[in-house]
């Protein structure tokens, strides 16, 4: 089973981020998947947490995601505040929205034992693109990019049956863009 864990804040997208990944996995394709959030009565800007299981077998476990094959970060702020590290497997995949280099990131005590670590300049790409710093689709591109954990046909099927007709165009290029980036960066 793959499991992700998105750090985001609230009102960011975190949870429709992994909503797009969960659908992408299971009704695009094939697979069984979950997709839930993490919050409480927080408001907007606080930090969330929003999850995605995936699996060839029916998903039995229903509590929140402790042990992370992959971890996306929406605002890297986040990693002042909340140890985006812990939980992540030994082989698992860090993917952080942010300017900062991989080097200050590794630089940092909790950072030591993380493998495979991929920074992008989310918020850039989501200005040029979607007109807003909305970095979820953005993310999830990226993620699909470095992990393939679904197809990018797959992520943008997803789009077309949960966005608006008016956000998807725009949404998917985001995605495509952030994808293309990271297949570079592996």
């Amino acid at each position: 089973m793959l499991e992700v864990r998105w750090h985001g804040r609230g009102g960011n997208g975190a949870f429709t981020a992994a909503k797009l990944l969960g659908y992408a996995a299971s009704v695009k394709g094939g697979k069984y998947a979950q997709a839930f959030p993490s919050f409480g009565p927080e408001r907007r800007g606080a930090p969330v947490q929003g999850f995605t299981r995936i699996s060839d077998e029916v998903i039995t476990d229903h509590s929140q995601v402790y042990t992370c094959d992959s971890v996306i970060v929406l605002d890297d702020t986040l990693c002042d505040v909340v140890d985006v590290t812990a939980g992540l497997k030994e082989n698992s995949t860090l993917i952080i929205n942010s300017l900062q280099s991989k080097e200050e990131f590794m630089a940092r005590p909790n950072f030591k034992n993380v493998k495979n670590l991929y920074i992008i300049d989310a918020t850039d790409i989501a200005l040029k693109i979607l007109g807003a710093p909305i970095v979820n689709t953005v993310m999830l591109g990226a993620a699909v990019g470095v992990t393939g954990m679904v197809s990018i046909e797959a992520i943008e099927g997803a789009v077309d049956g949960m966005m608006a007709p008016n956000l998807r165009e725009k949404n998917k290029k985001a995605i495509r863009c952030a994808y293309d980036l990271m297949k570079g960066a592996k």
